[in-house]
């Protein structure tokens, strides 16, 4: 008996080396990140729109989370997708990251670029997204969706409508509605929400197909809801149908998050993603979302990618269909 005892007691020794020498190593492994400079986030969107607000909120709450300023440097052009870019020459330190939207996902597919958006940045957490809709003035005489489409039946390309770009969800959704209905409109693309509402308000378009930056106007009086480009109804507008329930099978995905350069460190993807969850959940940015019809979109690293991996396959049929990329 006293064989096994000792084999055991040997065993035993062996593994409790093996976890003081392990242990050292995995607390290392998760350490904490402390940043010693500012930390610089490129930013798609143009300034004033949503999502400028958003993450210059996200950055105060951050900075003070982690000690350290966080500067938004807007960097518009490329259909969304010059900030991420800009990724490929900096460090993976942590110092410096980029917002990407959806379409980082779709322009490979149509435009040629220098990068891949599955193997040239780190995911490292979701942000929120936008709920799409189809939006006019008050005074127009388009009181339905049916009535948008009836006028784009009888004067093909006579109205403009105001996305946040070319490839963005904004025009493909509206590719999609011609298809589906025989309507022409002509697409006029402008660098973000602050731009497309001013074009909006002063008769340049006549309507708007994207994000809800559009939503203060509407509960001001100066904007009208046709259509929503979801899967239900919105609770705070009941009365606004879906495009499905109109027979428009239109659903506009344009969520956004946030990336690094490739390569980076776990611990500093971790510190990172937690300090924006924690930031996300602060009352004054929900608050904020909450106003434009958007809600955080929590997504670890890992989710992140995964959603990155799947839409960038799923996509690319509907930018075939479109007329934008090639099969």
């Amino acid at each position: 008996m006293s064989q096994p005892v000792s084999i055991n007691r040997r065993r035993f020794a062996t593994l409790a080396g093996a976890t003081a020498l392990s242990t050292p190593m995995l607390a290392r492994a998760q350490t904490r990140w402390k940043p010693e400079k500012p930390i610089t986030i490129y930013n798609p969107f143009a300034a004033g729109g949503v999502t400028d607000v958003h993450m210059r909120l996200l950055a105060e709450a951050v900075g003070k989370i982690l000690g350290q300023q966080v500067i938004i440097d807007i960097k518009p052009g490329a259909a969304g997708t010059l900030a991420p870019a800009m990724l490929l020459n900096a460090k993976p330190d942590g110092y410096t990251l980029a917002v990407m939207s959806i379409n980082t996902l779709r322009y490979p597919h149509y435009q040629q670029t220098n990068w891949n958006p599955l193997t040239d940045f780190t995911y490292i957490t979701g942000l929120s997204g936008y709920t799409m809709g189809i939006v006019v003035r008050s005074d127009s005489p388009w009181k339905t969706f049916q009535d948008m489409i009836a006028a784009g039946k009888k004067d093909p390309d006579k109205y403009n409508f105001g996305t946040s770009g070319v490839g963005g969800t904004g025009q493909l959704m509206m590719i999609e509605v011609e298809q589906a209905t025989g309507a022409k409109f002509t697409h006029v693309p402008y660098k973000g929400g602050a731009e497309w509402m001013q074009a909006l308000m002063s008769g340049e378009i006549q309507f708007i197909a994207d994000a809800a930056q559009w939503a203060p106007f509407v509960d001001d009086g100066k904007c009208r809801i046709l259509a929503f480009a979801t899967e239900k109804r919105i609770p705070r507008y009941p009365d606004v149908p879906t495009m499905i329930e109109l027979g428009v099978n239109v659903v506009g995905q344009s969520p956004y998050g946030l990336l690094g350069p490739k390569g980076m460190p776990p611990n500093i993807v971790d510190t990172l993603y937690q300090a924006f969850k924690q930031a996300s959940a602060e009352p004054k940015v929900i608050e904020y979302l909450a106003k434009f019809i958007q809600v955080p979109w929590d997504k670890n690293p890992a989710e992140f990618r995964a959603f990155a991996e799947k839409y960038y396959v799923d996509v690319k049929p509907l930018l075939i269909k479109a007329g934008l990329a090639k099969s």
